[in-house]
């Protein structure tokens, strides 16, 4: 791995020095006095990645901090915030960027420190043989350009949903700055001016997620997608691609290490030291290593620092918050492709015990409020076989028609039979079919094994039979009461799908969670 020569020498004479200087680790002035404590970090979730690096730098081990981390996107971190579901089960939040929760002043009061700990631009990785195809010089390539190349049908893309992650919302931010001609701030008539532009643009986007990491997967397992829009972190890991940081500007992620107003003295005490630590530079030196991203130290370590035609012009934030809801409204409801969704339902004997069906039923309603205009859903109910199929489209003229129907059909739910998980996800692939204009996933809830009709290897085979782009329909299933956590994993590593565990929280959150994937 790229400096990991230098790191080791680095290293070594850290060592040379601790000893020539005859100072002990354990009289370091640094290390912290009294009892180690915890600190309950709320963190982007790409910030899993931050295991290693943060193992290496013995964050615990010299600053007494045991950190605990519950992984969300940004944008439900900041609602926490804003609705104070926050307070008393967090002392910390450690997000991608602080940018879109300053302009909530409900959640921006709750913090009371921020500390930026990294870098992290977000770019476009395309491939390498793409980018010699079109003809480009990857130092000179901007939005503009991309946005040209989706609309000649040279280039598609994945991306992350903006609603649901930093990165997403950086990379539309940057994409409508640029294609607005805006030169401060983004303004409404901004994003008006781009609309038309920015239209085309996300035509060309095949992939969408709530995670950075899963689209890096999703993107490689795919194998048929031109580019990435992500971090530059996350793409520099990857084989054959271009890093292209285009010439007209980025949003870079600094990841900010913050305290949160409620917590006492000593919290805030444990979360500085965190923080200090980590701007030390071995510990920054173990973050590019491990994880990609660039120092925010400039002493830190000059090989992961960025060279002259490295940089390039930061992008304003947005400078209201209706000016961002207005951007992500636009994207949701008018410039994405709209999101095509069989919702594979247990509803065998089984979903009577313990107010599961009931569970289910308000968890699909509640789910109304956050479908999309131009969105088709379907309901497929199951037992013993499928007990119906009903699709609903939420019309931009009349959308109140279609969420009505879903929450009609969510209430007349009746739990009867036994579970045939695969034989229900054969009937959702056929009713799918292929249709390359839409996001087309499904999402599968049960809450038990697979009792009834095709079985495990017969569900393998008929999907192995499917055509190439039927088999990019993912599937996501949610554990739930006593279904099997095996039985699921299989099902969604074979689609390239993501299992999500409704145990761990609540239904309500795992069908909200997936609304990233969609």
């Amino acid at each position: 791995m790229r400096g990991r020569k230098t790191l080791l020498a680095l290293a070594a004479i850290l060592s040379l020095t601790t000893a020539c200087t005859g100072t002990p680790k354990e009289d370091d002035d640094s290390k912290p006095e009294g009892e180690p404590g915890t600190v309950r970090v709320l963190a982007s979730s790409e910030l899993a990645d931050m295991t290693e690096a943060l193992a290496s730098a013995d964050v615990q081990g010299e600053t007494g901090v045991k950190l605990e981390f519950t992984y969300t996107g940004t944008r439900d971190a900041v609602d926490q915030l804003a609705s104070g579901r926050a307070g008393g089960r967090y002392d910390a939040v450690w997000l991608a960027s602080n940018d879109y929760l300053r302009l909530n002043p409900a959640a921006a009061k709750k913090l009371v420190s921020e500390t930026p700990i990294m870098a992290s631009p977000v770019a476009i990785g395309v491939r390498s043989d793409v980018v010699k195809r079109l003809g480009w010089k990857p130092d000179d390539v901007t939005w503009s350009q991309v946005q040209r190349a989706v609309a000649d049908g040279k280039l598609t893309y994945g991306m992350t949903d903006p609603a649901r992650s930093n990165s997403g919302f950086s990379a539309l931010v940057s994409v409508a700055s640029a294609l607005s001609g805006a030169q401060s701030a983004l303004t409404d008539d901004d994003v008006r001016k781009a609309t038309p532009e920015l239209k085309t643009f996300f035509a060309g986007q095949r992939l969408t997620s709530g995670s950075s990491g899963w689209l890096a997967s999703a993107y490689e397992r795919r194998g048929t997608v031109d580019a990435l829009i992500n971090y530059e972190s996350v793409l520099a890991k990857m084989k054959d691609m271009t890093v292209i940081r285009p010439r007209d500007g980025v949003l870079t992620a600094d990841y900010p290490l913050s305290s949160l107003a409620g917590t006492d003295p000593a919290t805030r005490d444990r979360v500085r030291r965190v923080a200090d630590h980590l701007r030390e530079p071995m510990s920054q030196w173990y973050i590019a290593e491990f994880t990609g991203r660039r120092p925010v130290v400039a002493a830190a370590l000059e090989s992961h620092s960025p060279g002259p035609s490295d940089r390039r012009r930061e992008l304003p934030f947005p400078a209201s918050r209706s000016v961002a809801d207005g951007l992500l409204d636009a994207y949701e409801n008018k410039l994405r492709r709209p999101s095509r969704t069989v919702y594979v339902l247990d509803t065998s004997g089984s979903m009577r015990e313990d107010g599961r069906l009931d569970q289910l039923k308000k968890a699909l309603t509640a789910l109304t409020s956050d479908f999309r205009d131009r969105e088709e859903v379907t309901l497929m109910p199951f037992g013993s076989t499928v007990k119906s199929v009903r699709t609903h489209v939420v019309r931009p003229e009349d959308p109140r028609t279609g969420l009505d129907g879903i929450r009609r059909d969510a209430e007349a739910l009746t739990a009867s039979g036994d579970t045939a998980i695969y034989t229900s996800l054969e009937k959702a692939y056929e009713h799918l079919g292929a249709d390359d204009d839409a996001f087309t996933s499904i999402v599968l809830m049960t809450d038990g094994e697979n009792t009834a009709r095709a079985g495990p290897r017969d569900f393998d085979g008929f999907y192995a039979g499917l055509p190439g782009e039927q088999r990019e329909i993912p599937v996501f299933p949610i554990v739930f009461g006593d279904s099997d956590r095996a039985e699921l994993e299989h099902i969604a590593e074979l689609t390239g799908g993501r299992l999500f565990d409704a145990r761990k929280g609540s239904l309500d959150g795992a069908f909200e969670e997936i609304r990233g994937y969609q």
